[in-house]
Order: C-alpha cells, then structure tokens, then sequence
C-alpha cells in the first residue's frame, strides 16, 4: 500500500486518494462525467466531500472542469501525451542527473532491491504495474534528487497525470521487459554516480515509453 493511503486519516483524505486511484487505475474511465451523487452513493460520503475531492483532483491535473459540462476525468489522447511527455522527460532527465550526484550509497542499494523485487512480475513479460509512492521506480529517483523545487513540480503537478497514461497504456504488452531492462541501466549509471550518462539514459527511456503509449493510442 503506498504511503499516501497509510497517512489518510479523514474521510475526505480517503475519498480523495480512493477516487484519485479509481482515476489513475481506469476504474473511472478517462474522459468520463463525474457525478457528485453517483460518487457520494459509490464511496458512502457527503455530495461535500465529494466535491472536496474533486476540487483537489483538478490540482492534479486528471480533473477539469468545462462550463456547460461540469466536471471530467482527462481524455488519454496523442495530444495530451505528447505534450506530457516533452515535461516528463526535461524534468525526470534532470532528476536522474542529480540522483546520481544526491543519492547515498544506502539509497542507490535500496532502489537496486526496487528494482529485484519488480523482476518477479517481469519476468513473465506481461505487465510491469508500480503503485504510486515508494515502491514506484520513478518515484524514488525524483526524491533522490533532493531538490525541493523539482520534487514538488513533478509529484504535485502532472506526477499523477503521468501515471494515468502509465498504467493504464504503458505497463504491459512486450514493452515490459525492455522498460525493465532500462530500469537497470539508469540504476547503474546512478551507483557510478555518472550524472550525464543518467540523464541521457532517462530521457531515452521515457521518449521510448512515450512512443510506445502513442502506438496504443493512435
């Protein structure tokens, strides 16, 4: 369980997190309506929190909201993934780099025993899911930064919005043992603390995850 889920405490922190991973996941199909009634009814809470909710998905980037139209869960499109992806790749290649210059010794072992305990589910060449949070490849080299702007301008803003095309376009098929094997590459240039060679490893690995999502939508 990601540790966001572990820290919810209120209702409204539960309803959030819930429906922000119903969203992410595909439960709620991207580009759909959201009903506050239907969603109150669903999650056993107040049209309120719902509302609350909501409101706090759109600073998430997975929400918007149209005059006429209400609230609606983003559409996957080429578009969309394109434009992501060029900000994906400028800000996760610069958090690659100043991981390997960041990150200590004890947290380059953990993320390469990440990354063992990823291969059990690779291996089959099936699917290559991530929670969100630590246990998220990714995730651990943006703390691995150490740089609080950065930090923040990914996982508050399109972080989700990112792994919304990730899991629900990215993470199976035969793409997954390559992306794993690139996994690894960006590992090791980070424990040889190669901070050009990272980056460089980073952007290509998210520019052939981004073609690779485009080939599924188009």
């Amino acid at each position: 369980m990601s540790f966001q889920l572990q820290q919810a405490i209120t209702s409204a922190d539960k309803t959030f997190y819930q429906l922000r991973q119903d969203i992410v996941e595909g439960v709620i199909l991207s580009g759909s309506k959201l009903s506050e009634t239907e969603l109150s009814t669903t999650y056993g809470v107040s049209r309120a929190v719902v509302r609350e909710a909501i409101n706090r998905l759109e600073s998430c980037h997975i929400v918007e909201r149209k005059a006429n139209v209400g609230a609606r869960v983003v559409a996957l499109t080429t578009e969309g993934l394109l434009e992501l992806y060029q900000v994906r790749e400028s800000l996760e290649g610069m958090a690659a780099r100043l991981a390997a210059k960041n990150m200590t010794d004890e947290e380059v072992s953990e993320l390469k025993s990440l990354l063992q305990s990823h291969f059990q589910d690779v291996k089959q060449g099936q699917s290559y899911y991530q929670e969100a949070g630590d246990v998220d490849f990714h995730y651990r080299i943006i703390l691995g930064s150490k740089n609080k702007h950065l930090i923040t301008l990914l996982f508050d803003g399109i972080y989700h919005l990112v792994r919304m095309y990730r899991v629900q376009l990215g993470m199976a098929g035969p793409r997954v043992t390559t992306a794993f094997d690139e996994h690894k590459h960006i590992v090791q240039a980070i424990a040889n603390r190669d901070e050009e060679l990272a980056e460089i490893l980073m952007r290509r690995h998210i520019m052939y995850s981004k073609n690779n999502i485009k080939h599924k939508l188009s």
